[in-house]
């Protein structure tokens, strides 16, 4: 059984303020950087003159940094955290690489801003036109809407483009991606294992979406099960379950922090009562997107796994509905009464697009504002490349459709059942 789900992974690596319209990178260096940094991510807040260093064995917290030297577009500086220095030159611009040394280690990284400025400037100007179509979508919805875009293939330069980035709608179950990253990257880290079990009691049953919650319990279930109907169900119980088992808010918040995603906040769980309340907005959703698709914060085997859950995704009435039969999309989607969001990956082979439609208003009008600005999106990236062609760089292209579907079976079969492998009860 460990060797289908050595199989398994194999095949699944295949798978490879509200504002106005922005395209653009930024004209100036940003205050918010982060890099990852051997199995941590380390994060720095010019303005505020604060760092964070958040690995598999210390977290910093905000540790305020008084003598941070920012000039000629870096940020440098020196802390000590437990009786270890930390000393950083980090550039204050994304794509670029990063230095920071925990005593006498020295580690380098890839430095990440929101938005990321495009690989190729001349590429990433073919897709600013999709900023003024979204753009007029958002002004004629009868819901606020935001929405973010970000090229992942190459096709346009890694372009990402914004009509109010920055609005900050209740998340809904779009946080529930944070839960499962931070789940993730504590697999990463190796102190936890899928094959992990969580008893979990009547108490913690609530309804809503899902589908633990016609079982029987009290019952002992795998992290995987938790993980994957998370996201595939959109599973509010097995969401809690996993809140509590990480050790509550702090450390979704930590991670969100450690990313510098300043709209994304995780204070209350599903279905409890508001306030406190959950919220995000678009440009965190891209962010936290384009971090997983590059590997930037999860490993290979857990970005594709993440990825293949949300290909597994059942609730299906707003990106899909929006596309032609047979797109393929990994998403996650979010509602409240007021709210309505989608939010995912475009996984069009050498077109591949993370997007993020947020929505604050009745539900159903803003279902249907997603399904606009979802098939916009689409109608300008699958048209056929310009004359003469594009490079393609970025990840391996998604295979082929009928290879997808027989991922999904095999995910939905041998995946959860290899986990009986050492006898343990799961639930499953």
């Amino acid at each position: 059984m460990a060797r289908c789900y050595a199989a398994l992974m194999v095949l699944v690596a295949l798978v490879a303020p509200a504002s106005p319209a922005s395209a653009g990178p930024p004209s100036r260096p940003a205050d918010l950087v982060w890099m990852p940094a051997g199995d941590g991510i380390f994060s720095v807040d010019a303005a505020m003159r604060t760092v964070r260093y958040r690995s598999c064995s210390v977290d910093t917290g905000r540790v305020y940094n008084p003598t941070m030297r920012v000039a000629g577009g870096f940020a440098s500086g020196r802390i000590t955290y437990e009786g270890t220095a930390y000393r950083f030159r980090v550039p204050l611009v994304g794509r670029s690489t990063g230095f920071l040394s925990v005593g006498r280690r020295e580690l380098t990284g890839p430095t990440v801003t929101s938005p990321q400025p495009p690989t190729s400037p001349s590429l990433g100007r073919r897709l600013r036109p999709l900023a003024a179509k979204l753009q007029a979508i958002v002004d004629a919805a009868p819901v606020t809407a935001g929405v973010s875009v970000r090229d992942l293939s190459g096709r346009y330069g890694e372009q990402q483009v914004s009509v109010a980035g920055r609005f900050r709608p209740k998340a809904a179950s779009l946080i529930k991606l944070w839960v499962i990253t931070e789940l993730m990257r504590r697999i990463d880290c190796g102190q936890a294992a899928y094959t992990d079990t969580v008893l979990v009691l009547p108490t913690d049953v609530v309804g809503g979406t899902g589908e633990l919650q016609h079982e029987t319990f009290p019952q002992n279930v795998t992290l995987f099960r938790l993980a994957q109907y998370t996201i595939k169900y959109s599973d509010n119980t097995a969401t809690n379950v996993l809140i509590d088992y990480l050790g509550g808010f702090g450390p979704v918040n930590a991670l969100a922090d450690s990313m510098n995603q300043t709209e994304t906040v995780l204070a209350r769980k599903m279905l409890a009562p508001a306030p406190p309340e959950n919220f995000t907005s678009p440009d965190d959703v891209i962010s936290l997107l384009g971090a997983v698709w590059s590997g930037n914060v999860l490993r290979q085997v857990n970005r594709d796994l993440l990825l293949s859950f949300m290909l597994e995704q059942t609730l299906n009435s707003k990106i899909p509905a929006a596309l032609p039969s047979g797109v393929p999309v990994a998403h996650k989607t979010g509602e409240l009464v007021d709210v309505s969001h989608d939010v995912g990956y475009y996984l069009i082979p050498g077109t591949e697009i993370a997007v993020a439609f947020l929505t604050a208003g009745p539900e159903e009008l803003g279902a249907e504002t997603v399904r606009e600005l979802a098939r916009a999106v689409y109608d300008y990236v699958a048209s056929p490349p310009p004359v003469g062609g594009l490079p393609i760089t970025g990840p391996p292209p998604v295979v082929s459709l009928s290879l997808v579907g027989g991922l999904l079976v095999v995910s939905g079969l041998a995946l959860v059942v290899v986990f009986r492998r050492r006898g343990v009860r799961t639930g499953i």
